[in-house]
């Protein structure tokens, strides 16, 4: 495997962490393609812990962003400031709540958010090298405080969260829940997930159509 991908976590579980049929369709493709990854996530507290079942908040409950992403990669996850952009070809970002509320806080401040400096910096050494980036489900939300103005991407067609991407410089694009939407100035790749799907095989198209571009991208 000569490519390689980092492909960054934020928990586990929608509504506190990583989407985990998102992150797992995305892994699967990658292998699928014969592409080589590795996940990261920061060491950092959760914002909260929420209850799958009852989607209710813990009141009392604590736990580690890294720990509980631990859980979506077999135990195979490293700390996001060991991530170096210079020894990977493109990053991936999947979607789920915790990516509003562990590595920004989006889910709260909407578009005033402040994104987690460490995911910044780590961002900020793709951007700079060129290499490719996807941004899957909420995730393309974070694009312009990542990456800068001006950056074509989808929600589908959420109107408040596209709005909340306007306000804040980036430029939306609708799009079907099977597609993706390709910046190529910017080398961003993004595609709506579970933001739309329905169903696990259409978020799966778009996720698969998404890794496939930024295989393409690669060289």
């Amino acid at each position: 495997m000569t490519k390689q991908v980092a492909v960054i976590l934020a928990g586990c579980g929608v509504y506190d962490g990583s989407e985990i049929y998102e992150t797992t369709l995305t892994l699967l493709r990658l292998d699928q393609l014969g592409i080589g990854y590795r996940c990261f996530a920061p060491d950092i507290e959760q914002h909260h812990v929420v209850n799958h079942h009852t989607q209710e908040a813990s009141t009392d409950e604590r736990r580690n962003v890294l720990v509980e992403s631990a859980r979506l990669a077999r135990g195979d996850v490293s700390p996001l400031t060991e991530l170096a952009a210079d020894e990977f070809d493109a990053v991936i970002v999947p979607g789920g709540f915790g990516v509003a509320k562990n590595l920004s806080d989006f889910a709260s401040a909407g578009d005033s958010m402040e994104v987690l400096e460490s995911f910044k910096e780590v961002l900020s050494g793709f951007r700079d090298d060129a290499k490719p980036i996807g941004l899957i489900c909420i995730a393309p939300v974070l694009a312009t405080r990542l990456l800068g103005d001006g950056i074509a991407v989808t929600v589908g067609n959420d109107p408040g969260v596209s709005g909340a991407i306007s306000a804040m410089g980036g430029l939306h694009r609708s799009c079907s829940v099977e597609d993706i939407v390709v910046d190529l100035e910017h080398r961003v790749v993004t595609t709506p997930a579970y933001m739309l799907a329905t169903r696990i095989s259409e978020a799966a198209t778009g996720i698969f159509k998404l890794v496939d571009r930024i295989d393409d991208m690669m060289g």
